[in-house]
């Protein structure tokens, strides 16, 4: 886990530079007439997806033959090294083939199962959020920050599909938070993380996450000086849900799900 710092510097600048090409590419399809398959998931996919994820893979293994990759669309490779590349091509699919910006490319960059690099690129809006843990949070090449809002009722809470809170716990949470808090939009997926670690928003939550949605969010939400956690507040990527916030309404929201 304890990288050089010339190493860290050395996967941050690769992984942005790999998340622009891939991120570039999906321009080619944005607001095009694609086709569009839904998954076993029900979830959808286009051709934009996969040439985009096989564009990053590539470019990974042709730096760094000896790591491995776990993608949304092809699966995993190397799975015995320690550091592991974790892609999702287009996070917001559905933003995407509706013509919506709100769309990311996403690298994340594990050492022995700890995220240690995070990109959160939206090429349709040309914002580039990058972090290394130890290293800060930058938009576009400049320091980025978590906003200091203090309290709930005076926080911006933003998360996906409202659909997702259909479980009753969940549901109870939500409205919780719905109801102490000031304003609420649905700018979901990625793209919602990302507007809490440039100051924009106060709260993310996304009840549904799988790895490759959540590896990139951490280092970026972290070094942007807030906290990103799941449902139970613990900081981590491997529970399949996350919440996005600063430190301050960090303890009234973990009070939230704790009794509910």
């Amino acid at each position: 886990m304890n990288l050089i710092y010339g190493m860290k510097q050395e996967l941050l600048e690769a992984a942005i530079q790999i998340a622009e090409m891939g991120g570039q590419h999906t321009l080619k399809y944005f607001k095009k007439d694609i086709e569009i398959i839904n998954k076993a998931d029900d979830s959808p996919v286009t051709v934009a997806d996969r040439e985009t994820e096989q564009i990053l893979r590539n470019e990974i293994s042709k730096r760094y033959p000896d790591h491995g990759i776990l993608g949304e669309e092809f699966g995993q490779t190397n799975e015995g090294s320690s550091i592991q590349w974790v892609l999702d091509p287009i996070d917001g699919t559905k933003s995407f083939i509706h013509g919506v910006p709100f769309y990311t490319t996403l690298i994340g960059i594990l050492v022995d199962n700890t995220p240690i690099v995070g990109i959160i690129y939206a090429p349709a809006l040309d914002e580039l959020c990058a972090a290394a843990i130890g290293m800060g949070a930058t938009l576009n090449g400049e320091p980025c920050f978590v906003r200091n809002t203090e309290h709930l009722k005076d926080a911006t809470l933003l998360a996906t599909e409202i659909y997702r809170f259909e479980d009753e716990v969940r549901q109870e949470a939500f409205e919780a938070l719905l109801d102490k808090t000031k304003i609420h939009r649905t700018w979901g997926d990625a793209y919602g993380h990302m507007m809490v670690a440039t100051g924009r928003a106060d709260v993310m939550y996304d009840p549904i996450l799988n790895i490759w949605d959540a590896a990139a969010l951490l280092p970026v939400v972290q070094e942007a000086g807030g906290i990103f956690c799941d449902e139970k507040g613990k900081e981590t990527i491997h529970t399949g849900n996350g919440i996005s916030t600063n430190k301050a309404l960090f303890p009234a929201i973990k009070n939230i799900f704790k009794n509910t």
